[in-house]
């Protein structure tokens, strides 16, 4: 490898975990050095867009998790006009923070297809896979509270519990797959760290 062809690349990835990445210790990406081709410039720049909508997505996080605890308490007092409230509240937060995460998603897909280096690129795939991880979970948490905000303050107390049960069901599927999100990352943040090591051996 021709070291005098290495250039720094911005590390423009540390946010690539939608709503949960900034709890995390581990986000540092260490992708540091690349060798540059022609389009490495120009997917750095899709990449740092994306992360743009990214850091709006956290920001919206924020905000969700706070409405969840506003909405079980909601729950708890059995006041269902607050209930639907909060509950179409998260519908929008979510399906707005997706819309973001799918333009994000659209961004990384098209930095892959440019002429970048073979680590880079790997790393981009395994970024994009935990993303998608992401949204999937988000939209099982959508199902569900839109479950709960059709069915809560009916006349039919069964329907009602059982639409509390699916919204315990959905949210363990949320669990388990930003779980998994975060581990594809992890592995790809492993990469880049064993990638940046080689070059500067």
């Amino acid at each position: 490898m021709n070291k005098a062809r290495l250039k720094i690349l911005p590390a423009v990835l540390t946010c690539l975990f939608i709503f949960s990445a900034c709890k995390k210790t581990d986000t540092s990406d260490g992708f540091d050095t690349f060798l540059f081709s022609d389009d490495t410039t120009a997917a750095a720049e899709l990449v740092s867009q994306a992360n743009e909508d990214l850091n709006k997505i956290k920001v919206m996080y924020k905000k969700n998790e706070v409405q969840r605890d506003e909405l079980i308490a909601a729950m708890g007092e059995k006041d269902v006009e607050k209930v639907k409230k909060i509950t179409d509240d998260v519908v929008y937060l979510i399906n707005d923070g997706m819309a973001l995460g799918e333009s994000a998603v659209e961004k990384i897909g098209r930095a892959q297809q440019m002429n970048i280096d073979a680590d880079f690129k790997e790393y981009l795939s395994l970024k994009e896979e935990s993303l998608r991880k992401q949204l999937s979970a988000f939209e099982s948490r959508r199902q569900a509270v839109r479950r709960l905000r059709d069915s809560f303050g009916t006349n039919d107390p069964a329907m009602v519990e059982k639409a509390k049960l699916e919204v315990k069901q959905k949210e363990e599927v949320f669990v388990k797959t930003m779980e998994e999100s975060r581990e594809i990352s992890k592995k790809a943040n492993d990469l880049a760290k064993e990638s940046s090591k080689r070059v500067k051996e």
